[in-house]
Parts: structure tokens; C-alpha cells; sequence
């Protein structure tokens, strides 16, 4: 199936930069925190392009293009937005980290879990802060060498989670990982999207126009 280098780039445009980032930020030797917010809109916006040239535009509504011209697309863009913006607001709280392991997570882990909780609990993979009100489950990822703390059970504390953040983030700082050799694939393949989205809009100038002015209803 034929698909014109003006929908290819917005497809593929979002997704390569992530890649780049990816990648970058598993080769860099310091750990890497993040929220699971944070991690999904990231996701959300790398996929973007799949949705602008997929569904939004075979389940575009002509009457509206036909009454605001391009501007629809603006909708449209703020629609997927205020979409994964609910979705981000949803899901439980999580907290990711890059270029670590279990095993040197769990020390550190323990480490500030003890100074911000007397009370925590280990039970296998699980830990349960009381009086933070958080209750999480470590769940490594080894291919990509990075953990998740996930949430266990609807009960919990988001200033609990806020203050777990911060004190993981300072205790990580001081904490050296290693280059993950995946980062250099996904550099790679990020390459090679921004240089085939690059070759497409160059070389097919006239289509690209042709396409864009269609897409805008023009």
C-alpha cells in the first residue's frame, strides 16, 4: 500500500524523536526518574503522528472542514490531547527508572523507604509504606535495564507518592549505572526514520504540496 511522504513524515516525525531520546537517555551512565504521568505522555505524543495520519484523517468530519478549513485540525490536535491528558489523570501512580537494575535499585530503595517510613514493610517485591499511605511493587524490566514502582491497590497517597519521588531522586544522584548497548539500536532505528522522512519531503516536493493542501482542504 502507497503511502505519501507527507503522511509518512507525520507518522514517523514524533516517533524518531522519541527513539533519539530513548536512546539517549539509555546511554547515559546516571539513572533516570521519572513518573508514570510523565512516561505515558511522552508515549502519547510519540504516537501522535499515527493518529493524525491514521483515524483523524479517514474519520475526518467534512462538514467541519468544509466551515473552518485546516483550522479543524486544531480540534482535532486538542481533542487527542484532552484525551490522553484523562488518561494520564487515571492511571495509578508509578515511578520509572532508567539505567538501573533490581538489584541496584533495592539497597537505595530500602535506604530511603527507612527515612521516610519506620513502618515500611517488604514482602518479597512488594512494599507497603503505612504512613505514607503508598503501597507499590518493584517490576523490573531487564532487556532495557530499568524498574517500575507500581502501585498495589486503589488506596493511595499521591503526596505520599510526591515525597517518595523526591527522596529517590536526591538518593539517585549519587548513583552510577552503566550504558545500555539497546540505546545505541534505538539511536539507530531513530536515525534511520528522521533520514527516510527527510529523503521522502525533499525528493517528492510536488506531492508533498499536492498532499498538504488536500489534508487542509484547500
Amino acid at each position: 500500500m502507497y503511502v505519501d511522504p507527507l503522511h509518512l513524515s507525520i507518522a514517523l516525525g514524533p516517533l524518531a524523536v522519541y527513539l533519539l531520546l530513548l536512546g539517549l537517555l539509555n546511554l547515559s551512565t546516571r539513572p533516570f526518574l521519572t513518573t508514570g504521568a510523565r512516561d505515558t505522555a511522552a508515549l502519547g505524543l510519540a504516537i501522535s503522528g499515527f493518529a493524525v495520519a491514521g483515524p483523524m484523517e479517514l474519520f475526518l468530519p467534512e462538514p467541519a472542514a468544509a466551515q473552518f478549513g485546516g483550522y479543524v485540525w486544531l480540534l482535532l490536535l486538542g481533542f487527542y490531547a484532552l484525551c490522553l491528558m484523562l488518561l494520564v489523570l487515571v492511571l495509578r501512580p508509578r515511578l520509572v527508572i532508567y539505567n538501573v537494575t533490581a538489584d541496584q535499585l533495592r539497597p537505595i530503595l530500602a535506604d530511603v523507604v527507612s527515612g521516610l517510613d519506620p513502618d515500611a514493610r517488604w514482602a518479597g517485591e512488594s512494599l507497603t509504606l503505612p504512613r505514607l499511605h503508598v503501597q507499590l511493587h518493584v517490576e523490573p524490566f531487564a532487556a532495557m535495564r530499568n524498574v517500575q514502582l507500581v502501585s498495589a491497590g486503589p488506596r493511595q497517597s499521591f503526596r505520599g507518592w510526591r515525597r517518595l519521588e523526591n527522596a529517590l531522586a536526591d538518593a539517585l544522584r549519587a548513583t552510577k549505572g552503566q550504558v545500555n548497548p539497546y540505546g545505541i539500536s534505538l539511536i539507530v532505528f531513530g536515525l534511520l526514520m528522521v533520514l527516510c522522512v527527510t529523503w521522502g519531503l525533499v525528493s517528492n516536493t510536488g506531492t508533498v504540496e499536492h498532499a498538504l493542501r488536500e489534508m487542509l482542504r484547500h
